[in-house]
């Protein structure tokens, strides 16, 4: 049964609703353990406690590799299903099928990328913390972790996406990052702006936030693979054009010296 009108957009919107609570639930359950110790960073960072903040940052560093990247990888296997016109996939099905299949790749890249966010945070805070006359240093080193938080979509995006090794998917989207700056900056200030309001209202986070930024990251990243096919077939065209303009060229070329060595072949037969 189709509804029309107020009524049709009344349904459609609860719909979606459902569609992202649900996805960014099952994101939340396979990430808890995640969750649980960055819950935790946050309450003991408030109290100063620097030794439990240290051991936090340990179990984080931990753990991440293990349920944060898995889960949102499923995440985005669902996004992606919804950004290629297919709304309708059943979530539970799509979101574990997509958890157990990426689950190898998401666990190195997840190792790789935890292993580089914590060198250069470490390296960020103490060039702004301990050198004072190097924080410029500092501050490049934070615009490098903003890039790479944003190569952390594309790394994502691909995994779903692609079938390739996972060295090729974290070289690919860290290049892909880098030559699309628009849709890096897109990006970066629609995940900045997501959140801040999960931030503010932090049960957002368990509902709606994640699934929301995956859903943009992924449609980003699926823009420019579009736009990038696009202009991989116009250079194939063109490619063909100019091999077939050659071989007419060639073609002619022989054509014409048969027409020449058959005139000559004649002039000579009535010269005898």
């Amino acid at each position: 049964m189709e509804f029309k009108g107020a009524m049709g957009g009344l349904y459609r919107l609860t719909e979606w609703i459902t569609r992202l609570a649900a996805s960014n639930l099952l994101w939340a359950i396979c990430s808890s353990p995640f969750l649980f110790f960055m819950i935790m960073k946050l309450l003991v960072m408030q109290q100063n406690l620097a030794n439990e903040s240290l051991q936090m940052n340990w179990a984080i560093a931990i753990v991440a590799p293990l349920t944060l990247f898995p889960a949102t990888s499923a995440l985005f296997t669902v996004v992606r299903k919804w950004n290629m016109g297919d709304t309708d996939v059943p979530i539970f099905r799509t979101f574990f099928t997509g958890y157990k299949e990426n689950y190898k790749q998401s666990l190195i890249g997840g190792i790789f990328y935890t292993l580089l966010f914590a060198i250069m945070y470490l390296d960020y805070t103490v060039y702004m913390t301990q050198f004072r006359n190097m924080q410029l240093v500092g501050i490049i080193m934070l615009v490098l972790l903003l890039l790479l938080f944003v190569s952390l979509f594309n790394f994502f995006s691909m995994v779903v996406h692609y079938h390739m090794s996972i060295g090729l998917i974290i070289k690919n989207a860290v290049l892909l990052t880098l030559i699309r700056p628009f849709r890096v900056f897109s990006t970066l200030l629609g995940s900045g702006l997501l959140f801040y309001i999960g931030l503010r209202y932090p049960v957002l986070f368990i509902f709606f936030i994640m699934s929301i930024v995956a859903w943009f990251a992924f449609f980003n990243f699926y823009a420019t693979y579009n736009k990038m096919q696009e202009q991989m077939q116009k250079i194939q065209l063109q490619k063909e054009e100019e091999e077939a303009a050659a071989l007419a060229e060639k073609s002619g070329e022989q054509d014409e010296a048969q027409s020449s060595e058959s005139a000559e072949n004649k002039e000579f037969t009535q010269q005898k």
